[in-house]
């Protein structure tokens, strides 16, 4: 039986610690512990974590090294982790972020690094 990783979860004011079993993908950990991880319309309409629709994004820190292309252009260009293409093996913090159009979250919701 393998340890669980515990990943510290930020959603607004409140911080919760859940513990994951190595290698499980970030959202579907998150899904199961019921962190919104999606907006209000992606919430029903997405690509079911395949990477490909970009709305399931969160802050994570520290962040591990992308595998997924879509992940790996994430991190070029700045933007938040697709949590779909996390998969779970180290402790991390990971923050929610509030979504508005689709999975778009606003600019002064980043922080700066």
């Amino acid at each position: 039986m393998s340890e669980r990783i515990p990943v510290t979860v930020i959603d607004g004011n409140t911080e919760t610690t859940i513990e994951v079993e190595p290698g499980t993908v970030l959202r579907d950990a998150l899904l199961e512990h019921d962190f919104p991880v999606y907006g209000a319309v992606s919430r029903h309409a997405n690509c079911g974590g395949r990477g490909l629709c970009s709305t399931c994004t969160v802050e994570v820190d520290p962040a591990p090294e992308p595998t997924h292309w879509h992940d790996a252009a994430a991190v070029r260009f700045g933007y938040p982790r697709l949590s779909c293409c996390i998969e779970v093996e180290d402790p991390m913090t990971v923050r929610l972020l509030d979504k508005y159009v689709w999975g778009q979250v606003l600019p002064d919701q980043l922080s700066p690094d």
